[in-house]
């Protein structure tokens, strides 16, 4: 699982049971739900596991949160226990049992037994998810074992994965798409390939000997540039947002097999996925739908899903709230297009959406233009507030160099609305998913 070392599934098997076996006797009765707040390790791993299978609910938290917010975090999610040992996050959460990490993983050594199947009901409670979406506010998806394992079946059938496979573990743990890479791995009976804790991506894709990897575009785009081995991989899957058209073209010239997704977190992680050896044109859209997923467009264009890989709801003042029409579709608040072939566009978020001289204006729709350039890499649209026309689009450019008039260059394709009035270089976006808000505030600022 990570350089110069492995655990074998007998091993982990033992280390689970162990743990498990220390949390009922800390009174973690099923049903309860259990925050994390840890670095990502194997231990991470362990105690996820183990609390699945002890019928409590693992909550991972995002250790990019300030401490201060962790506690109406778990307070609105009903998590009454937390493990962690970061000092300032136990002083900030009051009322909730703190357990140690080290108590619950101590020994559980290798025994030379193998893995003893654990009978998991495919309804139980498994999982909460905060995700802030779009908006900026927290919400606690809860996700059952089903949807979890429902998800890594789709995905892979659509990316085989057999033992011997190695997928690294690019992504965080309290993302969904962390957690999708630890189901698909179990399911599979591959292995989880762990980075260590700032290894650089290339580097560690060689080093591990990986064979698949989940990627958003920057990372992908920083391994093209870092002229990266990447002989070795048979899949990369793309995801966090559609993949730039002109990384697209880069990716295929390099034979980097990727493939490009549409996943949300009430999904469980993938809905849509491209097939290997996907055309160019195909590796432009987001894919076709995984088995046991549903989606379809609505009237206004949203794009709606179902399927047993749907959540089971928001936790909401103790309750579990599952916002559902009346054919049991879920709003995914994205907007896109189905293709004969059944192939998704996504053309961007519809609270994304805003209005300059009462015209619509979707900034994806700018950002995909941006794209197509030569020389541009990634680009964020976002809004900043005019007097004449209500709001008038500025842009955040990464570029490689030898980019000219980008202003020029979209008049072509674009109409002038839709122009950005203005673009400001990449620096200090950072981030897997840009903070669109932050953007606007930095945006406003600079062109006041």
């Amino acid at each position: 699982m990570g350089a110069g070392w492995a655990v074998s599934y007998g091993e982990f098997d033992a280390r689970v049971s162990v743990a498990q076996g220390r949390l009922a006797k800390l009174g973690i009765e099923p049903g309860r739900r259990v925050a994390l707040y840890l670095p990502k390790d194997v231990g991470y791993l362990v105690l996820l596991l183990a609390l699945m299978r002890a019928g409590a609910v693992a909550c991972p938290v995002s250790t990019r949160l300030p401490a201060g917010g962790i506690g109406t975090l778990l307070e609105g999610a009903g998590c009454s226990a937390l493990i962690s040992t970061d000092e300032k996050v136990l002083s900030a959460v009051g009322g909730a049992d703190v357990l140690a990490p080290e108590a619950l993983l101590a020994g559980g050594e290798r025994d030379g037994r193998g893995p003893e199947p654990a009978e998991i009901p495919l309804d139980r409670p498994a999982t909460v998810v905060f995700t802030s979406g779009s908006t900026g506010t927290p919400k606690a998806a809860l996700h059952t074992f089903g949807n979890h394992y429902y998800n890594a079946i789709g995905s892979n059938k659509n990316i085989p994965l057999v033992p011997g496979d190695r997928w690294l573990h690019s992504l965080p743990l309290y993302h969904v798409g962390g957690l999708s890479i630890l189901f698909r791995c179990l399911l599979a009976g591959a292995t989880i390939a762990l980075p260590e804790p700032g290894a650089g991506l290339g580097p560690t894709i060689s080093e591990l000997r990986a064979t698949h990897v989940s990627l958003v575009s920057t990372q992908l785009l920083r391994l093209l540039d870092e002229a990266s081995d990447l002989s070795g991989l048979g899949a990369v899957l793309m995801g966090g947002g559609p993949i730039p058209p002109s990384l697209v073209d880069e990716a295929l010239a390099r034979g980097v097999p990727v493939h490009t997704s549409y996943g949300l977190t009430e999904m469980a992680s993938q809905v849509t996925t491209t097939p290997t050896g996907a055309s160019g044109e195909e590796l432009r859209t987001a894919g076709r739908a995984l088995p046991h997923r549903e989606v379809r467009i609505s009237g206004r264009g949203e794009i709606l899903v179902r399927g047993e890989a749907l959540f089971a709801g928001y936790l909401r003042d103790g309750d579990v709230d599952l916002p559902l029409d009346d054919g049991g579709w879920f709003r995914t608040g994205d907007l896109g297009a189905l293709g004969d072939d059944g192939y998704l566009k996504v053309s961007g978020r519809r609270d994304n959406l805003f209005i300059s001289g009462g015209e619509n204006v979707q900034p994806e729709e700018i950002e995909a233009a941006l794209g197509r350039i030569y020389g541009v890499q990634e680009a964020i649209v976002v809004p900043v507030p005019d007097e004449e026309y209500g709001a008038r689009p500025v842009a955040f450019v990464r570029k490689s160099g030898g980019v000219g008039d980008l202003a020029g260059e979209l008049e072509r394709v674009l109409p002038r609305f839709k122009v950005p009035v203005a673009f400001h270089d990449w620096e200090g976006v950072g981030g897997m998913k840009p903070d669109r808000a932050a953007l606007e505030r930095r945006a406003r600022g600079a062109d006041q």
